[in-house]
């Protein structure tokens, strides 16, 4: 099949599955068939699925993100020691595990078409992705706490892992206990990663953005966490500061940099 071919047999195939939006017709324009396949698998409840829509899925995440670009993170230069910084797609980058932020619900966003990272990670992972959150919810019987964390594998991603921690949510102004927090989230994907052997873990810009958590100081504590860690336990290991805003770059720069 070409990417087109599969495109239009996932979303047909979504579309069946879910007959409140049959009246949708296929559209004609490839980027609005791209958007509505993305709509529709953002859409989608935590079930199971047939073998034969997960053989075509799967190559067709793969290609996508191929022809996005795949980035090795052992071809970027250290901005300190054991330590990078790349601005990207967290979703092309290739290294053992990514941080996802997480909501408490831990299945992904609803949202059809959302620009969060959450969004992007459980739509180019594939389905698979939610099922397996389900599960683990299912098994925790609550929503998860702030500061925690979580760890699947990343299906169709470049990486081996996806480890989901949830942030705080900054309501007004910055207090230290939202500060404990967010350093509990970069501490605990930290360990879950030592625990399953990671060797090497790229970060996003967690609780920014759509938490409201101040940029710089949310560098600053991620840095400053991240560092002491691989001082200690984490010895072994390479830590890679992902970022997607020009803003953020130069913010870890400075941070990173002492300044």
């Amino acid at each position: 099949m070409k990417q087109e071919e599969r495109r239009r047999f996932l979303i047909e195939e979504l579309l069946k599955e879910q007959p409140q939006y049959g009246t949708i017709r296929f559209p004609k324009n490839e980027e609005d068939q791209k958007n509505l396949l993305r709509a529709m698998l953002n859409l989608r409840q935590a079930k199971e699925i047939s073998p034969e829509f997960l053989k075509v899925q799967d190559e067709y995440l793969q290609e996508a993100i191929r022809q996005k670009g795949i980035t090795d993170y052992e071809d970027l230069k250290p901005a300190a020691r054991r330590i990078y910084l790349w601005k990207g797609d967290i979703t092309t980058l290739k290294c053992d595990a990514i941080v996802n932020a997480a909501n408490r619900g831990m299945t992904g966003c609803y949202y059809p078409m959302h620009t969060c990272i959450d969004n992007c990670i459980h739509t180019y992972a594939g389905v698979q992705l939610r099922l397996a959150c389900s599960r683990i919810m299912k098994e925790q019987g609550h929503e998860e706490e702030t500061g925690q964390a979580k760890i699947t594998p990343a299906y169709n991603l470049p990486s081996k892992y996806i480890i989901h921690t949830v942030g705080p949510v900054v309501i007004g102004q910055l207090t230290r206990e939202d500060e404990r927090q967010l350093e509990s989230c970069y501490r605990s994907c930290l360990e879950l990663a030592h625990q399953n052997k990671v060797k090497s873990l790229a970060f996003c810009c967690i609780s920014t953005g759509e938490f409201h958590f101040p940029n710089r100081r949310a560098a600053e504590i991620a840095v400053q966490t991240v560092r002491s860690y691989l001082a200690g336990e984490g010895k072994g290991m390479k830590v890679i500061f992902n970022v997607y805003l020009d803003i953020d770059y130069d913010i870890y720069k400075k941070v990173l940099s002492g300044r």
